[in-house]
Protein backbone atom coordinates (compact mmCIF):
# COMPACT_ATOMS: atom_id res chain seq x y z
CA UNK A 1 0.00 0.00 0.00
CA UNK A 2 1.30 3.43 -0.53
CA UNK A 3 2.38 5.47 2.19
CA UNK A 4 0.16 7.65 4.02
CA UNK A 5 1.84 10.62 3.47
CA UNK A 6 1.97 10.78 -0.08
CA UNK A 7 -1.24 10.11 -0.47
CA UNK A 8 -2.84 12.81 2.42
CA UNK A 9 -0.05 15.45 -0.16
CA UNK A 10 -1.67 14.79 -3.62
CA UNK A 11 -5.32 14.67 -1.49
CA UNK A 12 -4.70 17.71 0.15
CA UNK A 13 -3.11 19.73 -2.69
CA UNK A 14 -6.22 18.84 -4.92
CA UNK A 15 -9.00 19.86 -2.27
CA UNK A 16 -8.21 23.59 -3.16
CA UNK A 17 -11.29 24.09 -5.72
CA UNK A 18 -9.14 26.84 -6.99
CA UNK A 19 -5.90 24.84 -7.17
CA UNK A 20 -7.58 21.89 -8.83
CA UNK A 21 -8.85 24.52 -11.61
CA UNK A 22 -5.52 25.34 -11.90
CA UNK A 23 -4.46 21.66 -12.03
CA UNK A 24 -7.25 20.71 -14.50
CA UNK A 25 -5.37 23.84 -17.00
CA UNK A 26 -2.17 22.18 -16.98
CA UNK A 27 -3.60 19.05 -17.50
CA UNK A 28 -5.28 20.40 -20.42
CA UNK A 29 -2.29 22.32 -21.98
CA UNK A 30 0.63 20.94 -22.98
CA UNK A 31 2.94 23.59 -21.70
CA UNK A 32 1.65 26.51 -19.74
CA UNK A 33 3.44 29.69 -18.20
CA UNK A 34 1.90 31.22 -14.62
CA UNK A 35 1.32 34.51 -16.89
CA UNK A 36 -1.06 32.21 -18.84
CA UNK A 37 -2.71 31.20 -15.68
CA UNK A 38 -3.40 33.66 -13.81
CA UNK A 39 -4.66 35.90 -17.56
CA UNK A 40 -7.35 32.63 -17.72
CA UNK A 41 -8.62 32.94 -14.12
CA UNK A 42 -9.80 35.96 -11.32
CA UNK A 43 -6.90 34.64 -8.73
CA UNK A 44 -3.66 37.08 -8.99
CA UNK A 45 -0.19 35.52 -10.01
CA UNK A 46 0.91 35.35 -6.44
CA UNK A 47 -1.73 32.92 -5.31
CA UNK A 48 -1.33 31.30 -8.29
CA UNK A 49 2.62 30.27 -7.87
CA UNK A 50 1.25 29.43 -4.35
CA UNK A 51 -0.98 26.85 -5.72
CA UNK A 52 1.63 25.99 -8.29
CA UNK A 53 3.97 25.49 -5.08
CA UNK A 54 1.91 23.06 -3.76
CA UNK A 55 1.02 20.94 -6.88
CA UNK A 56 4.62 20.83 -7.42
CA UNK A 57 5.39 19.81 -3.86
CA UNK A 58 2.53 17.10 -3.88
CA UNK A 59 4.33 16.17 -7.57
CA UNK A 60 1.59 16.71 -9.52
CA UNK A 61 3.18 18.95 -12.21
CA UNK A 62 6.99 19.73 -13.09
CA UNK A 63 8.02 23.11 -14.34
CA UNK A 64 10.62 23.81 -17.12
CA UNK A 65 12.34 27.11 -16.90
CA UNK A 66 12.99 28.88 -20.24
CA UNK A 67 14.58 32.58 -20.32
CA UNK A 68 12.28 34.59 -18.17
CA UNK A 69 9.19 32.45 -18.35
CA UNK A 70 8.68 28.96 -16.24
CA UNK A 71 6.63 26.51 -18.19
CA UNK A 72 4.38 23.85 -16.03
CA UNK A 73 3.32 20.65 -17.55
CA UNK A 74 0.93 18.03 -15.47
CA UNK A 75 3.00 14.66 -14.55
CA UNK A 76 0.77 11.73 -14.25
CA UNK A 77 3.03 9.56 -12.04
CA UNK A 78 2.08 12.26 -9.70
CA UNK A 79 -1.79 11.01 -9.17
CA UNK A 80 -0.71 7.52 -9.27
CA UNK A 81 -0.76 7.22 -5.43
CA UNK A 82 -4.31 8.14 -5.12
CA UNK A 83 -5.24 5.69 -7.99
CA UNK A 84 -3.70 3.44 -6.28
CA UNK A 85 -5.11 3.78 -3.15
CA UNK A 86 -8.26 4.42 -5.14
CA UNK A 87 -8.07 1.02 -6.69
CA UNK A 88 -7.29 -0.51 -3.25
CA UNK A 89 -10.81 0.56 -1.69
CA UNK A 90 -13.00 -0.31 -5.20
CA UNK A 91 -11.79 -3.75 -4.69
CA UNK A 92 -12.97 -3.72 -1.23
CA UNK A 93 -16.28 -2.30 -1.95
CA UNK A 94 -16.78 -4.35 -4.95
CA UNK A 95 -16.04 -7.64 -2.82
CA UNK A 96 -18.69 -6.34 -0.02
CA UNK A 97 -21.08 -5.83 -2.69
CA UNK A 98 -20.96 -8.92 -4.35
CA UNK A 99 -21.30 -10.33 -1.12
CA UNK A 100 -24.08 -8.13 -0.35
CA UNK A 101 -25.97 -9.22 -3.54
CA UNK A 102 -26.05 -12.92 -2.94
CA UNK A 103 -27.02 -12.65 0.63
CA UNK A 104 -29.87 -10.55 -0.95
CA UNK A 105 -30.52 -12.93 -3.34
CA UNK A 106 -30.94 -15.31 0.05
CA UNK A 107 -33.31 -13.58 1.84
CA UNK A 108 -35.32 -12.35 -1.14
CA UNK A 109 -35.03 -15.14 -4.02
Amino acid sequence: MIEAETITTVMRALADPTRRAVFERIVNSKEITVVELTRGSNVTQGAISQHLKSLKQAGLVSERPEGRNVYYRAEPSGLEPLADWMGHYGTFWRERFTDLRKLLKEIDP
